[in-house]
Parts: structure tokens; sequence; C-alpha cells
């Protein structure tokens, strides 16, 4: 089995701020209350006898796996009363075949209680900060500089690992949520008239932000970004536009408005990035790096006394 050195390896990638240390408990607590209600039969029949574990990478041959979800894997073993010293650093490439990726310590009953959640916490940020990885590789390798980014289209009650896990993978996590960036999408429009018309819309909902926030509109034509530019919008958003439109829709945004962002979105992987960068675009976001990621595969071991 092939075996990492014995330091951690430096981060290759995107580095973002773990959580703070009480969101990560609270996450912990709440993953593991779903997983092991009480009495755990199993668990009470090896007792607290102090055991060691390895984490184990399954990555095969598949390339590009990055190690994702460190702190949130060390969160739940914490509350476990597990100590974990990792053998990849958060970011890094994992090696290929069976590899060990951290050493757990701990009681018995500790590493059996944390090790599934733990084990999935990984196995699915590391899967979404791969396809991140792969992402900003192919814009890279075309030689546009902007911004990959992930979108709303996460787990429930997983959105704050996935959109860590996108920041480790080198994409932007884009708004955590509607109380971030200010966004009116289609549905807001559809409602327009009830709020006095699309620019109506738009100055009260830059009001209801504030001066810290700003305001991105979704639009489905160059006409209607124009519009929204005109009316007050920091960002556009061209939404399933074929790439010879948003191209051309972009250009003309810039031209009027060389201030105002444009974001490109809409049913765009990775077979289709290419298409969807250019001079004009300044972000691509992409809901398949979270709704479509397939997760890595990890595994625990217990070694024998």
């Amino acid at each position: 089995m092939a075996r990492s050195p014995p330091g951690p390896v430096p981060p290759t990638r995107g580095c973002v701020p773990a959580p703070p240390p009480h969101r990560l408990r609270a996450l912990a607590h709440a993953w593991l209350d779903e997983d092991a209600p009480w009495p755990d039969a199993a668990a009470a029949a090896v007792g607290d006898t102090a055991t060691r574990a390895e984490l184990l990478s399954k990555a095969g041959g598949d390339p590009g796996g990055v190690l994702a979800g460190v702190p949130f894997a060390e969160a739940v073993f914490g509350v476990s009363g597990c100590r974990v010293t990792w053998r990849v650093a958060e970011g890094a490439a994992l090696p290929p075949g069976r590899a060990v990726v951290a050493e757990v310590e701990g009681p018995a009953a500790g590493v059996l209680a944390g090790e599934r959640v733990a084990l999935n916490i990984l196995g699915r940020c590391s899967g979404v900060a791969s396809m991140a990885a792969r992402a900003v590789g192919v814009a890279r390798g075309q030689g546009w500089a902007g911004v990959v980014a992930g979108t709303r289209k996460t787990t429930p009650g997983f959105r704050l690992a996935e959109k860590y896990a996108l920041g480790v993978g080198g994409a932007d996590p884009h708004r955590g949520g509607l109380g971030g960036l200010t966004m009116l999408k289609d549905n807001h429009r559809a409602l327009a008239a009830a709020a006095g018309g699309f620019e109506q819309m738009i100055l009260g909902a830059r009001r209801a932000g504030g001066f810290t926030r700003r305001l991105e509109v979704e639009c489905s034509s160059a006409e209607e970004a124009l519009a929204a530019a005109r009316a007050g919008a920091d960002i556009v958003l061209l939404d399933n536009l074929a790439p010879q439109e948003l191209h051309a829709a972009a250009a003309q945004v810039k031209a009027a408005h060389p201030g105002v962002m444009v974001e490109a979105s809409g049913g765009i992987v990775l077979e289709t990035l290419p298409q969807f960068l250019g001079p004009h675009i300044d972000v691509v976001s992409m809901g398949c790096l979270t709704h479509s990621a397939p997760a890595l595969d990890f595994a625990l071991r217990v070694l024998e006394p």
C-alpha cells in the first residue's frame, strides 16, 4: 500500500479559511446525532479501549483527486473524543491507489462513532473540490483568467461544507445564501409589475440591501442586461444563452457599461465550459460543481493493538 510522506504536504490549490470552531462543532454534533442514536450496542461492546486507525483514500488511478473536508472531519472526531494527525494536507493531490491520508487516535467507541460521518464528509468534499479543480484547470488551459464559481445548488444541511470545498478546489463559492449578494432572478422579474416595474424593483432591492451589498440581476437577453445595467445593477447574469448569443450580449454590456460585471450561467459543464469563456465574461458559474460531483472513496482501518 502506498504511504504518504510522514509530514504534511503543502496544499497546491485554493486556500480558504476554515469555518469558525463553533460552527464546525455545531455541524459535527448535528451529523453525529443523525448517525449515532443512543445506545449504540456495537460501540458499547468495544468500550473505551485506546485505539489507533488509519484513514485511507482509495482514489485508484483517477487523476486530479483533491483532498478536502479536513476541518469538518477533524471536528467530528474531536467531538467523539479523538485526535487526528493528517499525512496529506487540505487541497493537496491525493496519492494514487490506496494511501494513508491521516491517523486517528482515541477511545474505540469514539473512533467508530465518527468513522462513517467523517468518511462521508471527506468523500463529498473531496469530490466537489476535485470537480472544481478540473473546471479551473480547463479555464486556465484556455488562457481565461476570470472566475469559475459554484452556485446555491447544494445539498441541504451540507452547504457550508460544499461551499468550502469549492474554494479548496480553486473555484469561487459564490453567495452563501439569500442574505449575501442581492440577486434578482427570473421569478423576481415575473413579479416586477407588482413592484412598480423592473427599474423600480431594482431600486427597491438596492435600498433594502443598503450600501454594503452588490446587486446582481439575472437576464435572458442583451436588452434585459442593458436595462438592468442602466437601472443600477452591479452584475448582470446572462442565463441559458447559447455561446454566440452570450458573447454578443456581454460585448454590448461592456461597451455601454464597462464597470458592470458579466456572469454566464445555465447548464454549463466541463465539456462545454470552453465555449462560454471569452474576453467580456468575468464569471462563469456552474451548478454541476456541486450537484453532479461524484464522491471520492475513503475508508477507515482500525489497527490491531
